[in-house]
């Protein structure tokens, strides 16, 4: 169940407006939200489409929005959209910090963290169906969510997967540098010392991870099998037997390492059988900029470039899906 909480709002340079929720996990514990709502036609409140934004590793909710009103997640709101913003269990503004000894991993974000999130969506929201966006590891952890969870798929309307990718295989001078050196062995390293990765510390990330979550994020970068460590789930054939609701696969020309283009476009051709779209966001191709992995989504220009194709994209599919 979620609750609505009584802070503050943060600035904004739109007129739609932001409240923070609290969403309960089975187990204990709950997990911030960011609700941005499509208030903004004459103040008036109504059943707008409901969307779900999961940000990645090492990360929060903020790839989506900031206290000034910017990024994705307000400008679909200023757009009509409801959108939902979570910070993953110990990210961002949710509880609990991660300290060594965390237990929790990407296995309980898959069978936890996410069904929590979708029921409360589904409460607020009337029941209609979800839009799901995601940025870098969000898109792994929807993709298997939706495999493990295949009668849960009728309740999405559309995925939107900026810079996703599952396994690293494009071979680049930034990829031997942030995934083989700093990822593979430097982050192993500071884990056996802390008993989490201090990813804040060392200026990687803007958010920790357990030891948990980084060893099994890092068996599927480095693997062909995608196969939960826990109970030997295997994703790729759950995927394989169903596929996935339709899928837009975005990566960045500049994104040489955390989101190469090839390494998406793998992630779209593992992703069983389904209606996918596959884009690169390049001067080439007709955008403003050649984007990286952050600046895909915190590049100014991003609102008059391709945040309006994301918006057609929901519009699209959202009329393909209506109840």
């Amino acid at each position: 169940m979620a609750e609505g909480s009584t802070e503050a709002s943060p600035p904004l340079s739109s007129p739609c407006g932001v409240e923070f929720l609290n969403v309960q996990l089975p187990a204990g514990g709950s997990l911030r939200v960011a609700r941005y709502r499509g208030l903004c036609e004459g103040g008036q409140d109504h059943a707008w489409p409901p969307v779900l934004m999961l940000h990645g590793s090492i990360e929060s909710g903020r790839i989506f929005w900031s206290r000034s009103g910017k990024g994705l997640a307000p400008w679909l709101a200023s757009r009509g959209f409801d959108v939902f913003v979570p910070d993953l269990r110990g990210h961002g503004e949710s509880p609990p910090r991660i300290v060594r000894g965390a237990l929790w991993g990407q296995s309980e974000s898959i069978s936890e963290e996410l069904p929590a999130l979708v029921d409360a969506i589904t409460e607020h929201s009337g029941g209609q169906s979800q839009h799901w966006i995601a940025h870098s590891w969000g898109g792994v952890l929807m993709s298997s969510f939706l495999a493990r969870y295949p009668e849960r798929q009728a309740r999405v309307a559309s995925l939107c997967y900026f810079g996703s990718k599952r396994r690293v295989r494009a071979w680049t001078v930034e990829r031997l540098l942030k995934v083989d050196l700093v990822w593979g062995l430097l982050c192993p390293i500071l884990i056996g010392l802390f008993g989490y990765l201090p990813a804040r510390r060392i200026g990687i990330g803007s958010s920790d991870e357990t030891a948990k979550s980084f060893s099994q994020c890092l068996e599927w970068v480095r693997n062909d099998a995608w196969i939960d460590s826990d109970d030997g789930f295997d994703y790729a054939a759950g995927l394989a037997a169903k596929g996935l609701p339709p899928a837009w696969y975005i990566a960045g020309r500049k994104d040489r390492a955390l989101g190469h283009p090839d390494d998406v476009r793998r992630l779209m051709e593992s992703s069983g059988p389904g209606q996918a779209r596959y884009t690169v966001l390049s001067r080439k191709a007709g955008n403003l900029h050649d984007y990286d992995h952050i600046d895909m989504l915190t590049n100014p220009d991003a609102v008059g470039d391709h945040f309006p194709q994301v918006e057609e994209w929901l519009r699209l599919h959202g009329a393909n899906n209506a109840n």
